[in-house]
């Protein structure tokens, strides 16, 4: 008998697979739970959706019923686990500078201005974090939800306006015909560090948009439905309970007033805390 190489043995096996846990706790770690803020920070999600950040002390979200449940890859229904704001992301109802961090994870994808985004980002907060699918992944297997191709190039994030969900239409049909799609995107989101793009800023974010978006595929894909991943949806909200368990002393433990957090023509004028229910601001623009 010919052997081409040594045998894989199950040590060979164990090794590679604890090799594998450790690469995706690391990741895991550096993308959703490392966060360089203390317990007296205020931090905002937006884009939250069904896996908010363990610890966001308020989350900004649109289209919160399941009929949008499309543009979310976990579950379609969203998480209110934290005082949700029901508002466009381009249009915040909040005030200047009044967040210290900002988690943008999987959302500028799916905007139809993310310039206008990421405005209003560096507006209420003073540093933050965004994760956005790297675009060479995503012309292997994308969501037909995304509108956008996104690079990190030379420290700037780019933007590129997809004019059709895939990237080419015979290799997408090949993948729906061989039953491979859903194989392949396993295999690529076994390692997503090579699968994301991760910007940590402070101040400003260097960016750039390339090309205009046909309004009719925009709202194709706005419309269009996701791969629902309940598994890893629930295996993020475990995860994400734990964090929250194991750092509770970084958890933000003073009440936050409504008024001290939205534009001045928003504000009540009385002493309303933020509770963990939705609260709605669209259509209302801000005053200088």
């Amino acid at each position: 008998m010919c052997l081409d190489g040594p045998l894989d043995t199950l040590a060979d096996r164990r090794v590679r697979l604890m090799a594998t846990i450790v690469r995706r706790l690391r990741s895991y770690y550096r993308r959703r739970i490392d966060i360089p803020v203390g317990a007296a920070a205020l931090v905002l999600d937006v884009g939250s959706g069904d896996k908010p950040h363990w610890r966001a002390d308020i989350l900004l979200d649109r289209h919160l019923t399941e009929a949008h449940g499309g543009q979310r890859s976990g579950s379609r229904s969203v998480s209110i686990t934290h005082p949700m704001f029901d508002a466009d992301a381009a249009d915040m109802p909040f005030a200047d500078g009044v967040f210290d961090f900002v988690v943008c994870s999987h959302m500028l994808e799916h905007v139809k201005d993310p310039a206008a985004v990421i405005g209003e980002l560096t507006r209420v907060a003073k540093a933050g974090y965004i994760e956005v699918p790297e675009a060479a992944s995503a012309k292997i297997v994308d969501f037909p939800s995304h509108l956008w191709w996104c690079e990190l190039l030379d420290g700037v994030l780019v933007f590129t306006a997809k004019s059709q969900p895939f990237f080419d239409a015979g290799i997408d049909a090949y993948l729906t015909t061989s039953g491979l799609r859903e194989r392949l995107a396993k295999m690529l989101d076994a390692d997503l560090d090579h699968r994301v793009v991760s910007l940590r800023w402070s101040g400003t974010i260097p960016f750039e948009v390339r090309g205009t978006l046909d309004p009719g595929f925009a709202d194709a894909a706005m419309s269009a439905d996701a791969h629902h991943r309940g598994g890893q949806a629930l295996a993020s909200r475990c995860l994400t309970a734990a964090t929250r368990l194991a750092y509770r002393r970084r958890l933000r433990r003073v009440p936050v007033r409504f008024d001290d957090v939205v534009t001045f023509d928003r504000r009540r004028n009385n002493d309303e805390h933020l509770s963990a229910q939705i609260y709605r601001c669209a259509g209302t623009r801000r005053v200088p």
